[in-house]
């Protein structure tokens, strides 16, 4: 997406606006997805004067994927911008958890959430990467593909990781980590 780009979270219920980048003016994406809206709004949130947005398709293939957070980590190494630089990954996972899951259950669900949350907890990209996309795609777990993407970001390098919250609510798989280089 443009860095010019500006959106809202209106389609969501609540009209609040976001944009990639504190350049004036750009052009209004009136339906940007969810994982760029977020991207904004804590663009907006922590000051930053711009985000890089790369959207990856669920069912885009692990070793295109793991290519592509390759070239993202060494852009980043290049980059001219001062200061530390962040990258969020926005996944769901599985969407077959219990009665509240918005698709039929499917017992195979919590075992492949606990692999997910494992692999994030250790930032280890060999687990990540490892993730079948066919499994992936029974689940319902469209972050497949952007965990896969933070698999080649990682690298070989060694990160400190912190598992923050690893849960299922309204049956769909969630987690937030964060990862650090020592």
């Amino acid at each position: 997406m443009p860095p010019s780009t500006r959106s809202t979270f209106a389609g969501y219920g609540v009209d609040v606006p976001v944009a990639l980048s504190d350049e004036p003016g750009g052009e209004v994406e009136p339906d940007a997805p969810l994982p760029a809206l977020v991207a904004g709004w804590l663009r907006g949130q922590t000051g930053a004067t711009s985000v890089h947005v790369e959207l990856v398709p669920p069912g885009y293939p692990p070793d295109e994927c793991i290519g592509l957070g390759r070239r993202l980590a060494d852009a980043a190494q290049r980059s001219a911008v001062p200061g530390p630089g962040v990258l969020l990954v926005l996944g769901d996972g599985s969407i077959r958890h219990g009665e509240r899951a918005p698709a039929r259950p499917d017992e195979r669900a919590p075992a492949f959430e606990a692999r997910v949350a494992a692999a994030l907890a250790k930032a280890d990209a060999a687990a990540l990467s490892s993730i079948e996309p066919e499994l992936a795609a029974d689940m319902g777990a469209m972050g497949r593909a952007a965990w896969q993407v933070a698999a080649g970001v990682l690298g070989d390098d060694r990160w400190v990781s912190k598992l923050l919250y690893s849960d299922a609510p309204f049956g769909v798989g969630y987690h937030v980590a964060t990862w650090e280089r020592p």
